[in-house]
């Protein structure tokens, strides 16, 4: 075996600083296309993935790294590249290749390139994966040894809870710790981060990031070379495809967006995709940011900034000379005057505002808690997580998850924004795009079929926790109720239901909101599986008191919801 080690970095794990480079003397990546000719992914997540793959190369040659770039149909042929051009450059069975790789995120997927790898007379040695803050062995110390199944029917003979985890990694890290005690004395702060923005309200400009002659290349060439959904224009492309970008996507998040973050994290606002969302989640998922990077800047920011629970208002940023959040206080043109030139001086210079503690704790518990949580959960509970299925759902998703043509204003602008963008928010995710498909009857592993094929910031461990176990209540592995509801949620957090042409009032009939009559069937025709789990009792408090009359109403008007639903009509 060759005395060289090569260290193989996948493309989600494109960052220039870890640990495991050190110990290399050179660097594989593969670009492989093969995934790509299956299924449609959307345009935006293949120019990303590929087009921040090239730039990490360039940026590796750069710092000096001797870099193999190969761009095959699959790793197996990749590697066949690989070890030829190895072989003609230093001939000899004592030069076969030894290279190391983190172990990969998704399911088998290191076992499967070990097994490659050695197919060709190489070894691979597996580490752990440097891109998420807590390892399984940090897992195994606070789940313990005994892991986990799901049955056939969906139940797991041992399910995990977030708020747990996420507490014991705060301790852990003691990411906003005071002592042994959460900083501000409470771990969570989730009440007070579920309010919707004033009609005048303007949210943060969303950092754009020119696309460079390499994205532009590499764009055309996915758009000629691959069948794709969503748009095939560059124009609402502003993802960064490089470690520096993401790093300025951080800065302007953690000064611009973070203020208002928490207060408006769950709202949902007409022609707003982005709010004040970190948008982060696709350059982590890549690798170009260190998780703990995000967490330890936003920690930063309330360590400097940080004020009380609540206790900054963004309606009022322009009080106490604090700098609004708004990103035209930071217009970088050209002023039209000395007068102007001055005033937008005097705003680049002023203190960024306040950053609440609800802020702080709720982007840090999207990270540390849910991210970090999802994974092990993930790894734990396949592969029967990817086909759980405890309801027994089989419906095919409707033509609106793919054109975003119906009536409903809610899903309609939510499956925009992930055709537009490739992107849609959580509370989009969670409580339209998930719900609707619960209610609807749609089968778990078809909806994150969707869901990984529409996001850039999805892969399958990413998904299929968050869409067949939380989104579809695949199995009760990580929650313990279904996360259904009816259209009083969406009215309560957004600004649609006043404008779309169902009445989000009415449950039966015409014009009825297709969520009212489908939420109440579902729990109907879920009853033996629901009742009394959770805390669903309130809820089939309401189903028992509805009589005969009513749920033939309601029958009624789900099964034509679910028909104009099928035939792309509603």
């Amino acid at each position: 075996m060759s005395d060289r080690t090569t260290c193989w970095l996948l493309g989600d794990q494109l960052n220039p600083d870890l640990d495991v480079l050190d110990a290399a003397d050179d660097v594989l990546l593969i670009e492989a296309h093969g995934f790509a000719d299956r299924k449609p992914y959307h345009a935006h997540k293949l120019t990303l993935v590929f087009s921040a793959m090239r730039h990490f190369r360039d940026e590796l040659r750069e710092r000096g790294r001797d870099v193999t770039y190969v761009r095959a149909e699959s790793f197996g042929e990749g590697l066949d590249e690989f070890f030829a051009d190895r072989e003609t450059s230093s001939p000899g069975d004592d030069d076969r290749p030894h290279l190391r790789l983190m172990r990969p995120a998704s399911h088998g997927a290191g076992e499967r390139l070990r097994e490659l790898v050695a197919e060709r007379g190489g070894a691979l040695d597996l580490v752990d994966n440097e891109l998420f803050w807590t390892t399984p062995s940090d897992w195994r110390e606070w789940a313990g040894e005994e892991g986990t199944e799901i049955d056939a029917d969906g139940a797991a003979d041992r399910t995990y809870r977030q708020e747990n985890w996420y507490r014991h990694v705060r301790r852990e890290t003691g990411v906003l710790m005071d002592g042994e005690e959460p900083v501000g004395g409470e771990w969570n702060y989730d009440d007070l981060n579920q309010e919707t923005p004033p009609d005048d309200w303007e949210p943060p400009a969303r950092p754009t990031f020119e696309p460079d002659a390499l994205t532009r290349e590499t764009h055309a060439w996915v758009c000629e070379r691959f069948d794709t959904w969503g748009t095939d224009s560059l124009d609402g492309f502003a993802w960064p495809v490089t470690r520096e970008a993401a790093r300025e996507a951080l800065d302007r998040f953690v000064r611009d967006g973070l203020p208002a973050f928490g207060r408006y994290e769950d709202a949902m606002v007409g022609g707003e995709p982005f709010l004040s969302h970190s948008l982060l989640s696709p350059a982590i998922n890549l690798g170009l940011l260190d998780p703990r990077e995000p967490v330890r800047a936003v920690e930063r920011a309330y360590a400097e900034r940080g004020v009380e629970p609540g206790a900054y208002d963004p309606e009022e940023r322009g009080e106490a000379n604090v700098a609004a959040t708004s990103l035209d206080d930071f217009d970088g043109g050209e002023a039209d005057s000395e007068d102007e030139a001055g005033e937008a001086g005097a705003a680049a210079d002023e203190e960024p505002a306040p950053v609440p503690l609800n802020a702080a704790e709720g982007f840090v518990r999207q990270v540390i808690g849910w991210r970090e949580f999802v994974r092990h959960v993930y790894r734990e509970a396949m592969p029967e997580l990817a086909d759980a299925n405890q309801l027994e759902q089989s419906r095919e998703l409707p033509p609106a998850y793919w054109d975003g043509d119906t009536d409903m204003r809610c899903l309609s602008e939510a499956v925009g924004h992930v055709r537009e963008f490739g992107y849609a928010h959580h509370i989009e995710r969670l409580m339209v795009l998930s719900n609707f498909a619960l209610v609807y009857g749609v089968d778990p592993a078809e909806l994150n079929e969707w869901f990984h094929l529409g996001f850039v910031d999805a892969y399958h461990w990413v998904t299929t926790p968050n869409v067949v176990a939380m989104g579809s209540f695949g199995t009760d592995v990580l929650s313990s109720k279904p996360y259904a509801s009816s259209g009083s949620y969406v009215n309560r957090m957004s600004d649609h239901c006043a404008d779309c042409r169902y009445a989000v009032s009415r449950t039966t009939g015409e014009g009825a909101c297709p969520f009212n009559a489908l939420y109440w069937d579902f729990l109907k025709e879920n009853e033996e599986t629901l009742r009394g789990t959770g805390r669903m009792g309130l809820m089939y408090s309401h189903v028992d008191g509805k009589d005969d009359a009513e749920w033939e109403s309601i029958r009624e008007r789900a099964d034509q919801v679910r028909e104009l639903a099928a035939d792309g009509e509603l």
